[in-house]
């Protein structure tokens, strides 16, 4: 695949993972200082890695919240929260990642892990009311 491939590839699964408000809010603050970095994982994290037939996205949805507690990212986690959702990961499995987190990432950083899943959840929840 070409970089050409790998980004419009990147584009679609990023949009299907984040959804489209998302990949919108990042591109229009896109500038020339950034324009490269937002290449870079649009090529890469989502064109070479999420496309990518090992893993299903309900898996590296799994593994990037762990990731991204283990090295206390809260913005990240949050928006990855609601790709993990839009993923297919329930409640219950997101409920024991973070669990699984807390032996192995440090009960403070799962604590943090928790009260932003809990508030995602319940965002998630009046979404769907």
């Amino acid at each position: 695949m070409n970089d050409d491939e790998r980004r419009r590839a990147g584009t679609r699964v990023r949009r299907q993972v984040l959804g489209d408000a998302h990949v919108d809010r990042a591109e229009a603050r896109t500038n020339a200082f950034t324009a490269e970095f937002q290449d870079l994982i649009t090529r890469y994290a989502w064109g070479e890695i999420w496309t990518r037939p090992g893993l299903d996205r309900k898996t590296r949805s799994c593994i990037t919240l762990t990731a991204l507690v283990a090295l206390n990212r809260p913005e990240e986690l949050e928006m990855h929260l609601r790709a993990a959702l839009r993923n297919g990961v329930t409640t219950e499995e997101i409920r024991e990642v973070l669990l699984h987190c807390a032996v192995y990432c440090g009960v403070p950083a799962a604590n943090g892990a928790f009260a932003i899943a809990r508030r995602v959840l319940e965002e998630s929840a009046e979404a769907r009311e």
